[in-house]
């Protein structure tokens, strides 16, 4: 788990919920020994900044881009994109998601909203049967483009953002334009466990 800046304490307990040994990293030295990190939401030039004062910023990047499993949400989403629409000039990224993501594409904190997700394509259903995910949206991302090895995991299912991507999966990574570590309903979190675990053995 990153732990610079963002839902460090949400996603940790989401995490350790999950089954997984969760660990805080915030060193170069913390890497040793992970299988898998989540970068938490948060403010993404912030962490770039964070992690490049920490001195983590490129051994972490390295990590990722050999096959480290990672999973963002929000900022985090975009930490693993390839390619920002709305960045900061010289905002850098651990990248190896080949997307493009536009950078508060939902609006400002103002305009942060709920909506349901359509997850049927990785997700089991919910406590009700649904197979939806009611997602939270903080000043999100979403997906513009996807390139030809990224798959599509959820998109809105309703509103003005109707059809807008806002999880994908590009082998070893997966990202969420949302926040599920604060919605009660570890499902996400599960998943991406999962494919920590099955990489790894």
């Amino acid at each position: 788990m990153l732990a610079l800046q963002g839902d460090v304490r949400e996603h940790l307990r989401m995490l350790e919920g999950a089954g997984a040994n969760a660990v805080k990293v915030r060193r170069p030295s913390d890497l040793g020994g992970i299988d898998g990190i989540v970068l938490p939401g948060g403010e993404s030039t912030t962490m770039h900044k964070l992690a490049v004062a920490f001195e983590v910023f490129e051994p972490l990047r390295r990590r990722v881009r050999e096959g480290l499993p990672a999973f963002g949400t929000c900022a985090g989403m975009i930490m693993l994109a390839d390619r920002i629409e709305n960045g900061v000039t010289g905002q850098e990224t651990f990248g190896g998601l080949d997307v493009t993501v536009r950078r508060n594409a939902f609006g400002r904190q103002v305009d942060s909203f709920e909506a349901d997700v359509d997850c049927t394509e990785f997700l089991p259903a919910g406590s009700e049967g649904a197979p939806y995910f009611h997602a939270l949206f903080i000043r999100a991302p979403w997906v513009e483009k996807v390139g030809a090895d990224v798959d599509v995991l959820a998109r809105v299912a309703s509103g003005p953002a109707l059809g807008r991507i806002v999880a994908v999966r590009h082998g070893h990574l997966l990202a969420t334009s949302f926040h599920p570590e604060i919605t009660g309903d570890d499902r996400i979190h599960r998943y991406f466990v999962d494919v920590v675990r099955s990489l790894a053995g």
